[in-house]
């Protein structure tokens, strides 16, 4: 097969799985096995590549992402034992007492955790401090966990642009340049991001606000409705008050562990957690065994999900066919638009963020478009900056992303719902941030 059929190939699969999704036409893990094994069969009856190739180009697939799945489920784990020994609902009640039904403080408040907990650049471990403490605050106030995710996104989006961070590291590594040079190039930018961040909380606030959420308000929250509930009764028998202190300085511990020791997997440190979790708070392996199984339904379903999406994006960059449908992209560029480059690509990288994963997007566009560039008299670093900045903004609502399956399902979101709630919303935030360093001069063309 040749490398443009491999292209065509490639947006067919992404765009099958999109619709899929966006119509609920079935659930996300079925549309990505669905889809990677029709890409699949169509290599091997192509004799593009045999079924061993295919079958090696899976395994590289769900390798990336174990982690993360592995992740979610003792992630899913932990945080449903600390809900269930009633450490949440102590700290919501002080969190509700202090802020009383000021909806636009705990929005903004939700901006700044986000900001706070993604400096350490892992999009998994910053919903994993934000989502559980904040999701509770938000059902109690009636608010909605869609726009939840959003603040949550937003923020993300743009600490992720810290030199540390992997967006910045491989747009680096694709130019030659430390990590840190460029982040000093891009500071206008976030600063401009930052802004728009807090702004995003504020002006959400609002609107919640406008709908009647509050710490009396009588709507109805329909996002909520799949949620898993426990009765009174059994939240006051599995309720551990006396060990509160123990089980907050636990889940810190657990928290500043995904921080401070990055050398270790982040599911490691979960499994430990649950593991000191359970035996502390329930004693007994029927009891213990009770509390795994009632978690056990929503972590499956994420985990499946994104071993899935593995699957599907092992046979899409494995097989290079992400690589092709990057040069497809870049040969598209009219000649008379090339010197705008860096403003197309920016534009642009919301939506492309939908249909590249981040490996893909930075060592596969990225290389071809600095290529094209270098045509047109482009300066590599404007077009990486565009790149980098403006596709951020939308990391962590792209269907090709896992963490994005973390987010959602720690929020009880489908993801129909959030690429609905935050798409506009996330290309706006991009094409702002453009529009401020083409005037800072931190782009020029």
């Amino acid at each position: 097969m040749s490398e443009v059929m491999l292209a065509v190939l490639g947006f067919a699969a992404i765009i099958m799985v999109i619709t899929l999704l966006l119509r609920n036409v079935t659930i996300p893990s079925i549309a990505f096995i669905g889809v990677g094994l029709l890409t699949s069969v169509v290599l091997v009856v192509t004799r593009t590549f045999s079924i061993n190739e295919m079958g090696e180009f899976v395994k590289e697939g769900v390798a990336d992402v174990h982690g993360t799945a592995a992740l979610f489920i003792f992630s899913v784990l932990f945080f449903g034992i600390m809900n269930d020994v009633g450490m949440f609902d102590r700290i919501i009640n002080a969190l509700v007492k202090k802020v009383g039904d000021n909806v636009i403080g705990v929005t903004l408040m939700t901006c700044l955790i986000a900001m706070i907990g993604h400096l350490d650049g892992g999009g998994a471990s910053t919903f994993l401090i934000t989502i559980p403490a904040m999701l509770p605050i938000y059902k109690k106030l009636k608010m909605r966990p869609t726009t939840l995710l959003l603040i949550c996104v937003t923020a993300m989006g743009v600490m992720n642009l810290l030199p540390w961070g992997g967006p910045t590291m491989r747009a680096a590594t694709v130019l030659g340049i430390e990590a840190n040079a460029l982040w000093m190039k891009l500071i206008p930018m976030q600063i401009a991001g930052i802004v728009i961040a807090i702004g995003t909380a504020l002006f959400w606030g609002y609107v919640e606000k406008k709908r009647g959420a509050g710490i009396n308000s009588t709507l109805e929250i329909e996002d909520y409705s799949e949620l898993e509930e426990t009765s009174k009764e059994e939240s006051e028998e599995l309720a551990r008050p006396k060990l509160f202190v123990f089980n907050v300085i636990l889940t810190l511990c657990v928290i500043v562990s995904l921080i401070a020791l990055s050398d270790l997997p982040a599911y490691f440190i979960f499994m430990v957690g649950c593991a000191i979790a359970l035996l502390v708070n329930y004693s007994g392996s029927k009891l213990q065994n009770k509390r795994i199984k009632a978690h056990a339904s929503s972590a499956l379903m994420m985990a499946s999900t994104i071993l899935a999406a593995g699957v599907f994006l092992g046979v899409l960059e494995s097989s290079g066919i992400m690589n092709n449908m990057a040069t497809a992209i870049a040969g598209l560029m009219p000649a008379a638009m090339g010197r705008f480059l860096p403003i197309i690509i920016g534009v642009l990288s919301v939506p492309l963020s939908m249909m590249f994963c981040t490996d893909a997007y930075f060592f596969g566009l990225l290389p071809v478009l600095i290529t094209v560039g270098n045509a047109f008299g482009v300066n590599p670093v404007h077009t990486a900056i565009a790149m980098v900045v403006c596709r951020n903004c939308a990391t962590f609502i792209s269907p090709v992303v896992p963490a994005t399956y973390l987010g959602i399902g720690l929020a009880g979101v489908d993801i129909k719902a959030h690429i609905k709630r935050c798409f506009g919303w996330m290309w706006n935030v991009s094409v702002a941030c453009l529009i401020v360093g083409i005037f800072t001069g931190v782009i020029k063309f």
